[in-house]
């Protein structure tokens, strides 16, 4: 099934040639570096001075750091290291292990170059809300480029298909410990202030991997089919596919629409469906990535 009509299938898989590898990973840890400087702002700045930490190996290399006085950068590099280490006998772990080395060293680097500034607020709302969104923004840039500064992840990638349990559910597990260590640490205003952060940082890094404009997929069924594909393709500039379907309590044959249009449209999209066919079935559905289709032409 082709996912858009009128679309030539590419014979040709595109080469790079090693000059041009090169300028690729050349930029892609230039912006990894830059997303590690943010992340280490972002502790530096707002998080550490105000007794509020993250969750994962950050977040224990935190505490650890504490209580120890030992250098936090390398405490995090150090508590990754069995992390990278699992990640090397897996197949195809080198160049992983590669980016977050070089991630995280990057991180202790600039904790380092960042720890002997003063805090920016004093107010822990205000040091949780933006020290959660610049810190988000950081590991957003890193996660993007293929790199991390967690192991606790890799981790939860490796139980969940031991366990039955998700990636997600796995991680809130490790950090219910981390911030109930956290709460008898520092106190628990400070654990609560620490939870809020993690969640502000997470929708950062969401809105980061995915764009500000992320895409979602429609599924249309109606008796009207060609007459709301033609007008999605001639108002929005977007392609659909027509799929093959059958009604379960019906039996009738019928035309399904498919495409993949940007949140900002899905209001007009609406609009034009219910102006053609006010029964009309639909059901919009995130995305997280695509690759390879034209949802607007440029």
């Amino acid at each position: 099934m082709t996912l858009f009509t009128n679309k030539k299938v590419r014979k040709n898989i595109r080469k790079l040639t090693k000059k041009q590898l090169f300028v690729e990973y050349f930029f892609k840890y230039i912006i990894i570096g830059i997303g590690a400087a943010i992340a280490a702002f972002a502790l530096e700045f707002f998080l550490l001075p105000n007794k509020i930490i993250d969750g994962g190996v950050i977040g224990i290399s935190m505490m650890v750091s504490k209580l120890t006085k030992w250098n936090l950068g390398l405490v995090i590099l150090c508590i990754n290291l069995p992390f990278l280490a699992y990640v090397l006998t897996q197949k195809n772990g080198k160049l992983f292990v590669a980016n977050v080395f070089y991630g995280v060293s990057m991180l202790a680097i600039f904790i380092n170059i960042f720890t002997r500034h003063n805090q920016i607020t004093e107010a822990p709302l205000l040091a949780t809300v933006f020290g959660g969104m610049i810190l988000g923004f950081g590991v957003g840039l890193i996660l993007k480029n293929g790199s991390a500064l967690d192991g606790t992840e890799i981790l939860a990638i490796k139980l969940s298909k031991k366990i039955g349990y998700s990636v997600g559910e796995i991680i809130m597990f490790c950090n219910f410990f981390i911030y109930a260590a956290a709460g008898t640490l520092y106190g628990w205003d400070s654990a609560m202030y620490s939870i809020l952060t993690y969640f502000v940082a997470y929708k950062v890094i969401d809105t980061v991997l995915e764009g500000v404009n992320g895409s979602k997929s429609a599924l249309i069924i109606s008796d009207y089919p060609k007459e709301i594909g033609d007008a999605i393709i001639k108002n929005l500039d977007i392609s659909v596919t027509y799929q093959k379907g059958k009604g379960g309590y019906s039996g009738k044959e019928k035309n399904i629409i498919y495409c993949v249009i940007n949140r900002l449209d899905i209001t007009a999209m609406k609009k034009l469906i219910k102006e053609i066919d006010p029964e009309a079935f639909l059901v919009i559905q995130d995305v997280h990535e695509v690759e390879g289709v034209r949802i607007k032409k440029k």
